[in-house]
């Protein structure tokens, strides 16, 4: 009897008490807090409205990075190519425009580079079986190759009128990048979480063969994926050039590592099956704002991606709990 009554009583304590994981879900809100509240005290510079605006501003190109990241890590793969993606859409943006090309067109070529790209990788993943991890890093060092010798491993400078209304402007206090991060970031989450095509991408995350066994075609789905990444690099990188006003055709690792640490530390895992749209936009602000601070106070830029990896190993280490 006594036994009968424990085992109740213990069943209870055990789902009233708070998991590790349930509380890792909520690391990117709590941990923005406190990176919020540490440069306020450090320096009064940070919580004004002119840094702010600037900060969201570039959070927004790592938003729409992690919303491609986000879908890709919901079907339990990973794009390691968006480090070299980014820039080379920016530099065929740059490369077209300065060659006569419309800047709508170069634009849409931008796109269109970006989602090759990651129709390549989702080919080589998803029909020919070969490891996301190894495609996805070989395509970060070949697509980054290329992007050099499109632009002779120079900046390519963008003078645009209407891409320095897109960094500056906006509607009333919200800004045109604001918005497209949102838009971004609605899409994903529509995408996932309110169509049949996006509880197929959580379901062959969330396992594999259970899916392809409902007659999921697996394959498209995971190339699905793939492409909508690489698309998020395009419009990523029209938003590059629109704010540094050139095509930079250097690696964008620390966007790369960004990118990642953004969606995990969102709440989403990297085993695939969960998505968190709203966590993931979160840790794009929080790692933005972590940069941004220490900017503020003075710190090299030398450390900066020592504080940036460390937050992507706290990434991989919350995501032992959310398998």
């Amino acid at each position: 009897m006594a036994t009968a009554t424990a085992a109740p009583t213990a069943g209870r304590t055990a789902r009233t008490r708070p998991s590790v994981g349930a509380a890792a879900r909520y690391a990117a809100p709590i941990g923005l807090v406190i990176v919020f509240v540490v440069f306020f005290i450090a320096t009064p510079h940070f919580l004004t409205v002119a840094n702010l605006t600037d900060l969201l501003v570039s959070a927004s190109i790592l938003m729409v990075l992690a919303m491609g990241q986000q879908v890709v890590v919901a079907v339990a793969g990973i794009d390691l190519s968006v480090g070299s993606n980014l820039p080379w859409a920016a530099a065929t943006l740059g490369f077209a425009y300065t060659h006569g090309v419309n800047l709508a067109v170069s634009m849409l070529l931008a796109l269109v580079a970006g989602g090759i790209v990651g129709l390549i990788n989702g080919l080589l993943i998803a029909r020919l079986g070969m490891t996301d991890f190894i495609v996805t890093l070989g395509s970060l060092s070949v697509v980054s190759g290329a992007t050099l010798l499109l632009t002779g491993g120079n900046t390519v400078a963008v003078s645009s009128p209407f891409l320095q209304g897109l960094a500056l402007d906006g509607v009333g206090p919200v800004r045109w990048f604001w918005l497209v991060a949102i838009i971004a970031a609605l899409f994903v989450a529509f995408l996932l979480f309110a169509t049949k095509t996006g509880t197929h991408l959580l379901a062959t995350g969330g396992n594999l063969e259970a899916a392809r066994g409902t007659g999921i075609d697996v394959g498209r789905i995971r190339m699905l994926a793939y492409v909508l990444s690489g698309l998020a690099c395009g419009v990523a990188g029209i938003l590059l050039v629109a704010r540094t006003g050139g095509a930079d055709p250097s690696l964008q690792t620390d966007l790369l590592l960004s990118s990642i640490a953004a969606v995990v530390l969102g709440g989403s895992s990297l085993f695939g099956g969960r998505a968190s749209v709203l966590g993931s936009a979160v840790g794009a602000v929080l790692l933005t704002s972590l940069i941004n601070g220490f900017t503020l106070i003075g710190i090299s830029q030398n450390y900066q991606p020592v504080a940036v990896g460390a937050v992507v190993l706290g990434a991989a280490f919350i995501s032992r709990f959310q398998k």
